[in-house]
């Protein structure tokens, strides 16, 4: 198995934990040095405790399963470091009857450790309309602005 190989199944299996809202499986995915950046307050987390409450409150958001379509997912490698790109379509029914899809962008850095991955940053950003400053809430990726 080559190292892309071994990181893209990594970040399916990690999807498929969010998807179910395991956050024991999930968090097994971080590194306890994890440093992570959302578009929610406080924006910066540092530690898997932290990481963990702010999972917990993104699961606690939806009434059902969580759904992310994963797309234009790039990888790159170099020995025991690896980081990946990518889009996800995040989707399902939110608290309070809110049925809207949110394409939200993903950028992760992860080490090996024993032959172990885990992630040792993440950022995640959310697509805004420049002209209005608002969360940008298009159907289709490709769709301007």
């Amino acid at each position: 198995m080559t190292n892309e190989s071994e990181v893209t199944a990594f970040l399916e299996s990690r999807a498929e934990a969010q998807q179910a809202k395991d956050i024991d499986r999930l968090m097994s995915c971080y590194s306890p040095e994890i440093v992570y950046y959302d578009v929610v307050a406080p924006l910066r987390f540092t530690g898997t405790d932290e990481v963990r409450r702010n999972f917990l409150r993104w699961f606690d958001g939806y009434e059902g399963p969580i759904t992310l379509e994963t797309h234009d997912r790039t990888i790159v490698t170099d020995g025991d470091v690896a980081y990946a790109n990518m889009l996800h379509l995040d989707s399902g029914e939110r608290k309070g009857g809110v049925q809207r899809s949110i394409w939200v962008r993903e950028t992760v850095c992860l080490r090996r450790s024993n032959g172990t991955w885990s992630i040792t940053n993440e950022h995640i950003s959310i697509p805004i309309d420049p002209t209005t400053f608002q969360v940008w809430l298009p159907a289709e990726k490709d769709q301007p602005a």
